[in-house]
Order: structure tokens, then sequence, then C-alpha cells
């Protein structure tokens, strides 16, 4: 008995599993062609920075050769989002490096001043030498002149031996005499030289200490502190090095104006121009929404790091201010590119296609081909083969191959369209730098009459 009626109830779900099943499978998800306004767009991911902004600069004076200081890292950096007033305490660098640079600059300023007292002391012993000399000479010269009034009772020849001997000694001491003032005059230039050399290794010592004290860099002026983004687009923190050529330690943005920097990549960027319209909105904020436009698109493509497909970066300008907005904030940017006025349009999922066809099924047990247009994230352009109000399937129903075709007349249509879309993709190959003001998608037919 009890084995009966646990088939019986087995029996009964298995039919009423079967009899749900069956209405789920009836179940056909019905759309509706409509008629009106059909934006296509580009959605990228950006993020927020103020247009403009003052940076927080390490000592102008890391770039001067003296110092001879390739890189500084950061020793300690306020908290990212602190805001601070004119003069306050932003960053200290590492001393570390221009300490030892200091210690080395003393050492040689020092063996420069032994250098230099050491030459002084050989030029005062050099000089009184050369003076003893030209006593002695005085004296030979003296001498000689003795000699010569004594000889005057002497032969001729010896006379004259005197006079040469006394015009030898003469010489002698006027050379000396030269050669004392030229060799003063030497040394005096050679003390001079020692002398400029020590000064300058003096200055770059107090320029050296001049910029030590400035090693505890503070805020030019009053504003929120983000962290300055290197050209790897890393932020700078503690540990960072900081380039001669690239002193900044950190910024300043002026909040009042604010931008979205996004990367666009190189399929959609022939899509993009300037002051194209952009709904933008704030991960953070997903309640708020904000309007903008395109101010700046590259011209040349770069590499991000750690991916290989170009993008081209792009600059949304923000229209409304807010005091929520932050600096590096992520952003979803919604960038307008063309705009259709009054068009038909549907769903992506009502729409079929094969090798040569595109259509759609209807309620009516049909698969109707249409011509179709332009297409954004989610919808699609219907030119011919559909009118407002038609109700057409959105997925694929139980026995498609049950359906018959209508409205085959729009072969040659589509056929068309399909060669011109050829066609112009070939234009696009032959040309890579065609610029972003040339010939539109295939597919867009006689619209641009529609078009804004």
């Amino acid at each position: 008995m009890i084995i009966t009626i646990a088939l019986t109830a087995v029996v009964i779900g298995i039919l009423i599993y079967s009899g749900i099943s069956g209405k789920e499978k009836e179940v056909i998800l019905e759309t509706e062609v409509q008629r009106g306004r059909f934006e296509i767009a580009v959605v990228v991911t950006g993020e927020l920075q103020a247009l403009k902004e003052t940076e927080i600069n390490a000592p102008s004076a890391l770039r001067s050769r003296s110092m001879r200081i390739s890189n500084v890292k950061i020793q300690d950096l306020i908290a990212e989002g602190t805001v601070v007033d004119s003069g306050d305490w932003v960053a200290t660098l590492d001393r570390s490096q221009t300490d030892n640079e200091l210690k080395d600059k003393m050492d040689e300023i020092e063996e420069k001043e032994t250098s230099l007292m050491r030459i002084k002391l050989d030029t005062t012993i050099e000089l009184r030498r050369l003076r003893d000399e030209l006593i002695n000479l005085k004296f030979t010269s003296e001498e000689a002149r003795i000699t010569l009034e004594q000889s005057k009772f002497e032969p001729p020849a010896t006379i004259r031996q005197a006079e040469i001997n006394l015009e030898k000694a003469i010489r002698a001491f006027e050379q000396a005499n030269d050669n004392y003032s030229l060799r003063v005059q030497q040394a005096q230039g050679d003390i001079r030289a020692e002398e400029l050399d020590l000064i300058r290794e003096q200055r770059r010592l107090q320029e050296m200490i001049d910029v030590l004290e400035q090693f505890d860099i503070r805020a030019p002026a009053s504003g929120m502190v983000i962290y300055k983004r290197g050209w790897n687009g890393e932020k700078r923190t503690v540990g960072s090095e900081i380039n001669p050529w690239d002193l900044a330690v950190a910024t300043l943005p002026d909040l009042s104006s604010m931008i979205s920097k996004t990367y666009v990549n190189e399929i959609d960027i022939s899509k993009l121009r300037t002051s194209q319209k952009v709904l933008i909105g704030v991960d953070a904020f997903p309640e708020k929404e904000f309007t903008g436009e395109v101010v700046q698109v590259a011209n040349i493509g770069e590499q991000l790091p750690n991916t290989d497909a170009k993008v081209f970066e792009v600059r949304i300008q923000l229209n409304e201010r807010d005091t929520i907005l932050r600096p590096s904030m992520t952003t979803s940017n919604r960038i307008i590119t063309r705009v259709f006025d009054d068009v038909l349009h549907l769903p992506l999922e009502a729409l079929h296609a094969n090798d040569s066809l595109t259509f759609v099924y209807t309620k009516q047990g049909m698969k109707r081909v249409v011509v179709t247009g332009e297409t954004n994230e989610n919808l699609i352009i219907i030119e011919q083969g559909l009118e407002e109000g038609d109700q057409v399937l959105l997925s694929t129903p139980a026995a498609p191959d049950l359906y018959r075709y209508e409205g085959l007349e729009l072969l040659p249509v589509i056929r068309e369209r399909a060669m011109e879309k050829r066609r112009l993709q070939e234009q696009m190959q032959m040309q890579p730098g065609q610029s972003r003001e040339g010939p539109q998608s295939a597919g867009s037919g006689n619209n641009n009459s529609r078009r804004r």
C-alpha cells in the first residue's frame, strides 16, 4: 500500500513538472519597434583630474651641476587628501646622499685650503731665495766696478777685461731683477687662481647647505594635497625618487574645474572629436550624473604598461562643479559620437542573421528581412522592413525552420550596403592615417538628413 502511494506521488510530480516546463517553454519574449532619439556612444572608464594645479616641488637647486645628485628619495610625505595652508609641511627628502656629498665637499675644501697654504709658503721661500741672489749679484757688480777703477794704471788688456767683467755683473743683476719681477707676478697669479678655486668650492658648499635646509618641503599655497604621478603613471609616495628634471612631489589641484582623463582604443578613436557631449558618472556616487564635453583628443597613440594594445588619451571637461568630486576618482564616460533624432530601432537581441541577410522573427510566424543601420551598446536602427509598433520576438523560437521569409525584395539593398561597406573598409586600409572627419561607417544609408 505504501509503495503504491509513493509511486502515485512520483507520477503526479513528474506530470506537474512536465506541465510547468511545457508552460515555461511556451513563454516567448516580445518587443515592439519604437521610434525616437537614437544615440551612438563610446563608453570608457576615466579618472578625475583637476584642470589646473599647483605643483609642490623639491628645491630647484637640485638641478645645479654643482650638486652632482642624480636622484633623491622621498623620506616622509603627508597623507594624500590632506588640506594644507600655505607654508605647511608636506614632505621631507632623504638627506643621506646629500650629506655624503656635503662631507666630500668639506674634505675637498680642506685639501684646497692646505694646498693654498703650501703654495704661499713655497712662494715665500722661493722669492726669499731670489732676493738673496739679487743682493749677491749687486755685490758682485760693485766688486767688478771697484776692480775696474783700480786697474786704470794696468795694461790696456787688463783694463778691458775688468770692463767686460763689470758689464757681465751688471747684466746678470738686471736679468735676475727682471726674473724676480716675473716670478712675483707668476706667484701672485698662482695664488689668486687657488684662492678663486677655493672660493668657488666654498660657494658650492654653501649652496649644498642651503639646499639641505630646503629638504623639508612646504606648500606654496592652500589646497588639498594630491600625490604626483610619474611618467609611468604611478603615484610618488615614500621611497619614490625625485628626478632633478621633474621635481614635483605632489600637487595642489584647483577643484573648481575638473576633467576626466581616459584612454580610448585605436578602434574607437576615429569616432571622437572635440566638443562632443559626454555623460559622466562617478563610481563613488552612482546616484549622481554629470555632463561634459571632449576638449582634447590625442593624435598619437601610446602603449600603457602591461598592455599590448595602442590607446589614445582623451580629456573630458566637466560642466558642473560639486564639492564631492576629488582627483583620482573613477568615472564612467559615455561619449556621444552621433545622434539620430527620429529613427526606428530595436534591441540587438531581436536581430538575427545568416550569411546573406538580416531578419527578425514576427508573431505571425515569419522571418522578416530588414535593412539595418547604426548600432549602439543596446539598440540597432531599422531602416527598412519594419514599421513603428510592429511586434517581433526577442529570442529564437522553438522551431525556427518553420518560419518563412518575407521581404526578400530588400536583398539587393542589403547586398549594395555590403559592397559599400567593403569599399569603405578598403579605403580606410589604404589611408591608415585618415582624419577623424573622414567618411562615416557603412550602414548609415540615407539617414544623414536626420543627423543632428
